[in-house]
């Protein structure tokens, strides 16, 4: 069933709070299955550049991924907010994690010394969200962050991995016109194809 969009702030609230009620070692177990089924990707493998987000109260760890990713000599971006544009975020590249700062609502980004990426054509973007559905269709905090990114041309032929607890994935979501549906999920119960 389908929740109605006025649903949408209830729907936030409910999975904010089951998130923040994660214990630590929950969120690490879980943190390390999704990223095991990452791993078996075969976009994940192949990648040489990836978009990835830098984890916040108790959404899954991508750290291990982004380790390995450079490691591996793969270019890795994470979004930065861009100063007095709500909903616009900036792709810059990040090579080490001293280079992230606190920025808006207090989340790590990159700092003045990353190099913004106005070439980037991830293979992979790993995406986090507060809810997804069987289909693909995913509910973020709101802002339209990730919407305007995942818009980008530059981003059409990306394969975008949703990452997410298994509770985080609900029979079905409202959509807007504009959303585009992550292409994978991976929880730390299953994986599901979408594209």
């Amino acid at each position: 069933m389908i929740r109605p969009l006025a649903d949408k702030a209830a729907l936030r609230r409910e999975m904010l709070a089951r998130r923040a009620a994660l214990a630590d070692t929950e969120v690490i177990r879980a943190s390390l299955a999704v990223a095991a089924r990452v791993r078996e990707l075969r976009r994940w493998r192949d990648a040489v550049e990836i978009l990835a987000y830098w984890p916040t109260k108790n959404e899954i760890d991508t750290r291990p991924l982004v380790a390995e990713s450079w490691g591996r000599g793969v270019r890795v971006l994470l979004p930065r907010c861009r100063r007095g544009e709500a909903g616009v975020a900036d792709l810059a590249c990040v090579t080490r994690e001293a280079d992230l700062v606190p920025g808006a609502f207090s989340l790590l980004e990159p700092g003045p010394a990353c190099a913004l990426a106005s070439d980037a054509t991830p293979d992979l973007v790993l995406v986090p969200g507060l809810a997804f559905d069987r289909r693909g269709r995913r509910l973020g905090f709101g802002g339209g962050y990730y919407d305007r990114i995942l818009a980008r041309p530059a981003l059409a032929e990306a394969l975008v991995v949703g990452l997410a607890h298994g509770f985080q994935l609900q029979p079905e979501l409202p959509a807007d016109p504009w959303d585009r549906p992550v292409d994978v999920l991976c929880t730390d119960e299953e994986t599901l194809w979408f594209k």
